[in-house]
């Protein structure tokens, strides 16, 4: 488990940045060239790095009780999360054995899933269990034709899946916790940009944007590219303050309470984020479709207050709603406009500097892991 600051000690750097009027700065500047975010052949490296990292595919919080799943595309593969009789959180690729049709859709509640091509039906634990008309497979060998598993682990309040032989822990490595048991589930949603995955990523890597992309929603609370990073193996945490903060200067230090004064968030290698915001928190998965399109696949979770009660689900969702219409479309817009600036081939490299400290980690990390497959 990883030792990250504590809230005293966050708050008491934000104090002596906003005295010094300084900031966390990385050691180093990085250069990424474009065609990264262009490139098929990167792409390519990039799913095939995806499949052989453990990354997060939902809160446990999503999957409730016996039966509970969810199936969507990871990494371009159709997977059904589902928890099972016995209580544990399996993953199997979303293919019949028969003729390969989905067996699953969404997310719900299941005692079995049932194709809807053939009604080949199997248990929670990926068994095959029934084939109408048996008789007409007479060598199908029920034992050998279950869905094909794949590796689901569930730590920090999040379900892992792992599709293809690991090269590394991934975000596993010094893992916090991520969620409260106690924390609902309250929404999820899903939406698709067309920029690359590594530009939307970005967006919420630094704080050195905030004053001038969002002057009128975020800035008007926040501070200027006065954050704090910390990075723990793959992983980043990047601390966004709010001016309200200042309210805790005269507070003895046993007495203060830093929710709602700053906005945490979480890079968990390759490709998530938890954000957790004044009301709720949010767990973004960037799924990377093609070079230039990403899906968005979010789940919302509401926050404990300071005596472990939960937040109101009004409150969560009036919180939740301000981030989605405001900082998140900005960032959002901004990727999506750079990406298309790539066209005019006016850049050869992005240059990351030193007020971009997790993004230099991020790509660092990107192109080692990348290295390894080869």
């Amino acid at each position: 488990m990883t030792t990250l600051m504590t809230d005293n000690q966050v708050i008491n750097r934000v104090f002596q940045h906003i005295d010094a009027k300084t900031t966390d700065l990385g050691e180093e500047t990085l250069r990424v060239a474009v065609t990264d975010y262009q490139s098929k052949e990167r792409f390519d490296a990039e799913i095939a790095l995806l499949r052989r990292l453990p990354v997060p595919f939902c809160p446990s919080a999503a999957l409730p009780e016996k039966g509970s799943f969810i199936a969507r595309t990871a990494a371009g593969t159709p997977l059904i999360v589902v928890r099972g009789d016995d209580g544990v959180v399996r993953a199997f690729r979303n293919s019949c054995r028969h003729r390969g049709m989905a067996v699953a859709k969404g997310s719900g509640c299941a005692r079995a899933f049932v194709c809807p091509y053939h009604a080949w039906t199997y248990g929670l634990d990926g068994t095959l269990k029934h084939i109408p008309g048996k008789d007409g497979f007479p060598e199908t060998d029920m034992a050998e034709h279950g869905l094909v598993e794949v590796s689901a682990e569930e730590k920090g309040g999040l379900v892992f899946v792992t599709q293809d032989n690991p090269v590394s822990q991934g975000a596993l490595e010094n893992l916090p916790e991520m969620f409260d048991p106690k924390q609902a589930f309250f929404s999820q949603s899903e939406f698709t940009d067309d920029a690359n995955w590594k530009l939307l990523a970005e967006t919420s890597m630094e704080g050195y944007h905030i004053k001038h992309l969002h002057n009128k929603t975020f800035y008007p609370y926040g501070l200027d590219n006065i954050n704090i990073v910390e990075t723990f193996g793959p992983n980043s945490r990047i601390i966004f303050p709010f001016r309200r903060i200042e309210k805790l200067r005269d507070i003895p230090e046993k007495d203060r309470s830093i929710q709602g004064m700053v906005t945490d968030v979480y890079q968990l290698f390759p490709n998530v984020h938890v954000t957790v915001l004044s009301n709720h928190s949010q767990l973004i998965i960037l799924e990377p479709i093609s070079p230039t399109k990403t899906k968005f696949v979010i789940y919302r979770m509401q926050n404990l207050k300071p005596d472990g009660s939960p937040i109101d689900l009004e409150t969560a969702v009036r919180d939740a709603n301000f981030v989605k219409d405001t900082g998140l479309e900005e960032d959002r817009d901004a990727a999506v406009t750079i990406q298309e600036n790539l066209e005019t081939e006016a850049n050869t490299h992005f240059t990351f500097g030193l007020f971009e400290k997790a993004i230099v980690h991020f790509h660092k990390n990107l192109s080692n892991n990348i290295n390894r497959l080869n």
